[in-house]
């Protein structure tokens, strides 16, 4: 009986037992999912890079959204809502 249950705790709650094999599964789970969502954003960057070297709408585009530029010729308009602005106004 001594024996039966020495191995029935080796089997369950020993090393490389059950309890640890479960745990295993679950980080590999866990792991495949953040690859997974890595890979992901890893195709969308590369597929912005390839716009990026072969584009040039994509690097107006950053241009003209991340530093503000404008080409030669262009007005650019800043549209500002007065109440908005200022915090005495009320409507």
């Amino acid at each position: 009986m001594l024996l039966l249950i020495a191995l029935q705790y080796k089997l369950w709650l020993g090393e490389d037992g059950l309890r640890e094999i479960w745990e295993l599964e679950k980080a590999i789970a866990s792991q495949r999912a953040e690859n997974k969502r890595l890979n992901e954003r890893n195709l969308g960057l590369a597929a912005e890079v390839a716009d990026l070297k072969h584009g040039l709408e994509a690097v107006e585009e950053r241009t003209r959204s991340e530093m503000g530029m404008i080409k030669k010729g262009e007005v650019f308009y800043q549209l500002i809502d007065e109440q908005a602005g200022d915090p005495k106004r009320r409507p």
